[in-house]
């Protein structure tokens, strides 16, 4: 794999992660200082938006660990067990999407919540989003770890060949 692949899949993975950032910095406080109709009309508006540019970014991004772990497999690379554990923590980012994300941001669309309830549903979202960033570190950390024990093993096989 050349460096230039390498950089590029860590890259896409960042701008996953700091998107998910923002989201938890600038958007989430947003969302709670807003009154329960607000946000339903705000979410009216942008919800789907928001998904629509989170989904295929999610997907691309739990992909890249998921294809090394498969690359490192095929060439037998000790790196492996770092594409793997990348892989795990990635799965748990759709995990968690699936058994709390989409049922409350159903939820929100429906304007499910009273104020009260909204605001707690709103702290018990942010709890599990920074809970999905930690995992996206870990992932990127392995994936990271799993592209330097590629880049060495090139080299040292190129050296080889030499």
């Amino acid at each position: 794999m050349n460096r230039f692949l390498l950089f590029s899949l860590v890259g896409v993975f960042s701008i996953f992660l700091g998107s998910q950032i923002t989201e938890g910095v600038l958007l989430v406080p947003y969302w709670k200082s807003l009154t329960a109709s607000s946000f339903y009309e705000y979410y009216a508006v942008f919800g789907d938006k928001i998904g629509r540019f989170y989904t295929p970014l999610t997907v691309v991004a739990v992909l890249i660990p998921l294809a090394t772990s498969v690359y490192c497999y095929t060439k037998k690379s000790k790196a492996l067990v770092f594409a793997l554990i990348s892989s795990i923590f990635a799965l748990l980012v759709i995990l968690i999407f699936y058994s709390f994300f989409k049922g409350i941001n159903q939820q929100f669309h429906k304007a499910s919540f009273t104020e009260e309830e909204l605001q707690t549903a709103l702290l018990t979202w942010e709890f599990y989003h920074w809970a999905r960033i930690v995992f996206e570190f870990v992932s990127l950390t392995f994936l990271g770890l799993t592209f330097a024990k590629i880049l060495k093993e090139n080299s040292l096989t190129s050296n080889m060949n030499r």
